[in-house]
């Protein structure tokens, strides 16, 4: 049952992400930079380029949340979370412009996140710069 709703929820993140990017950002030729999450995932964006975000459902009140974020390219990226209309995590993300990549991370205790739905809104300094998320509700 959890792998049919993640695989459902990765679909819907998917297409809403390039929604909220306008048409898009492009997807990098060498891949994304987090892996995958597996099956304690709700959201894994492999590799996008400039703004863009994700909104999924899906979401446990019994459960911790991490929300993971990684770039490269130069620039920094602000993250901002939203859970039922509250802003439950904010942080910003050095991206190196070559090497390795910055890497940020916030994790929220069990029923920070509320049931269903959520957003996540990554504002990108530059159009260039790469990242790649993962939510995920460890058990």
């Amino acid at each position: 049952m959890r792998a049919k709703k993640t695989a459902a929820l990765t679909t819907l993140a998917a297409l809403v992400a390039a929604g909220l990017a306008g048409a898009g950002p492009a997807a990098a030729a060498d891949g994304g930079m987090l892996p995958h999450p597996g099956p304690d995932g709700l959201v894994w964006v492999d590799e996008f380029r400039g703004d863009g975000g994700v909104a999924s459902g899906g979401a446990s009140i019994d459960l911790p949340t991490v929300l993971t974020v990684a770039c490269d390219g130069g620039g920094d990226v602000r993250v901002t979370m939203d859970s039922k209309g509250t802003i439950v995590a904010a942080f910003d993300v050095e991206c190196p412009a070559s090497g390795s990549a910055g890497v940020g991370t916030a994790s929220m205790a069990a029923g920070v996140v509320r049931p269903g739905d959520f957003t996540i809104v990554v504002d990108a300094s530059t159009r260039t710069t790469r990242w790649s998320l993962t939510v995920t509700q460890p058990e």
